[in-house]
C-alpha cells in the first residue's frame, strides 16, 4: 500500500486523531454518567419481597432448631448467619435473604 504524501498525509493524520479523540471523549462521558449516578434506595415493595424470601428461608432451614428471630445486632446476625450457612448448606442467595430478614 502506498503511503499518502504531503497534504493528504496531514489530512489522514488529522482524521485519525479526530476519530481517536471522539472515541476517548465518548467513552469518558459514558463512564462519568455511570459512576456518578446516585444509588437508588430499594422500594418498599422490593423490601417486602426480600423480607418474605428471608422469612421463607428461615422457616425452611432454621426454624427446626431456632425460634423466630429476636432483636439482635446486625453485626452478630452476620456472624451467626455466616456460621450457620455452612451447617445448613445454604446458598449465597439464601444467606443474603436471611440477613435482610434478620437484620433489615
Amino acid at each position: 500500500m502506498k503511503m499518502p504524501q504531503g497534504r493528504a498525509r496531514i489530512h489522514l493524520t488529522v482524521l485519525i486523531t479526530a476519530i481517536a479523540a471522539a472515541a476517548w471523549i465518548g467513552g469518558n462521558v459514558f463512564a462519568l454518567t455511570d459512576t456518578n449516578r446516585p444509588p437508588t434506595a430499594p422500594s418498599a415493595a422490593s423490601q417486602e419481597i426480600n423480607s418474605k424470601i428471608g422469612e421463607k428461608v428461615f422457616m425452611e432451614n432454621c426454624a427446626r432448631c431456632h425460634k423466630p428471630p429476636m432483636v439482635i445486632s446486625p453485626r452478630t446476625t452476620g456472624t451467626v448467619v455466616m456460621h450457620m450457612r455452612v451447617r445448613a448448606k445454604l446458598s449465597r442467595q439464601d444467606e443474603q435473604a436471611l440477613l435482610r430478614y434478620l437484620a433489615p
